[in-house]
């Protein structure tokens, strides 16, 4: 399990459960129980209170946690007949991407989602999650085949943003970026979006003009990384907290705002320490959401969206 920077003396506290029970596995007359069970009971406790009341700041520090499920494991979880399809029958295939048919629930769906890799090497060839132009017109290819078949469209998001390499500005990332938000409003099927861990800036947006849309109760979603907003404000990127604080970009804000449709709540800990369960729960709440916009018309999916989104905002307005 790995730690992060807060959960430091919960990390001491474990280790030094675990130390036990290797002492007393290397010493067969050695009871330990008690003593262990006392150091499990003051971790869970520790666990409790620190999960109680995240931070902005700690919430992006839990979003990123690298074992966290990925969309890949959402993928081989949840779906079934998974056929990936790749490339933008442009310039290349975007390994950032994952996306094809597959079924949930038996039913015919087109999934779409940020891959982030689970090691070094994966994360190399996966660019971090970090979307190039030709990843975003491959979704763009992918919504359009959806559409011309009557799939609903499932998008899960989890980037720190779009890749910001000058090929991908020579290969027109705006552009790419734009074009794929604007086929989000475009398509006349259902498309629900969660977001599982990181929404960073215009490469979470273009999977996010959605029917619906889900946070994992630790996930982030925002305009810019904490990091970015505070080299930009303060010209110092270590006061990545105060700009966390600003922009608003938890589930729990988010979905005061209306920007969001529903939190799913995640494991004691985060999703990174009951896997099986976040999955699970993403599932059902994916369930929910298709089978709530089953049954409407082409018409109406698109005029509901575009309403929706041309609300969002009004309440802050008015108030």
């Amino acid at each position: 399990m790995t730690y992060l920077e807060f959960e430091k003396p919960l990390a001491e506290i474990e280790g030094k459960a675990e130390e036990l029970r290797a002492m007393a596995r290397k010493s067969e007359g050695m009871d330990v129980g008690k003593e262990a069970a006392a150091l499990d009971k003051k971790a869970a406790d520790m666990l409790r209170d620190l999960y109680k009341d995240l931070t902005p700041w700690r919430k992006c520090q839990v979003a990123r946690h690298a074992d966290r499920p990925h969309c890949k494991d959402y993928i081989e979880t949840l779906f079934t007949e998974f056929t990936p399809l790749a490339g933008d029958r442009n310039f290349a295939d975007d390994h950032a991407i994952m996306g094809g048919l597959a079924r949930l629930d038996d039913k015919p769906v087109m999934v779409i989602g940020h891959e982030k890799g689970h090691d070094t090497a994966s994360r190399i060839a996966r660019n971090f999650g970090m979307a190039r132009p030709e990843g975003y017109r491959k979704a763009i290819r992918l919504m359009d085949m959806a559409d011309r078949f009557g799939i609903p469209v499932i998008t899960l998001i989890d980037t720190p943003g779009a890749y910001p390499g000058k090929g991908a500005e020579e290969r027109g990332q705006a552009e790419a970026i734009a074009r794929s938000t604007e086929k989000c409003l475009q398509i006349g099927v259902p498309l629900v979006t969660v977001v599982i861990g990181e929404g960073g800036s215009g490469g979470a947006v273009a999977f996010a003009g959605s029917d619906q849309i889900a946070m994992l109760e630790h996930s982030v979603y925002s305009v810019i990384s904490p990091e970015g907003c505070a080299s930009i404000l303060w010209k110092d990127a270590e006061k990545m907290r105060e700009a966390a604080e600003a922009l608003r970009l938890t589930a729990q804000d988010l979905k005061k705002l209306g920007v969001i449709d529903r939190i799913i709540k995640e494991p004691l800990g985060g999703a990174q320490r009951g896997r099986e369960a976040a999955i699970a729960s993403v599932g059902s709440e994916l369930a929910l959401m298709l089978s709530e916009l089953e049954g409407t018309s082409r018409k109406d999916l698109i005029a509901n969206r575009r309403k929706k989104f041309l609300a969002m905002g009004s309440k802050g307005l008015a108030a």
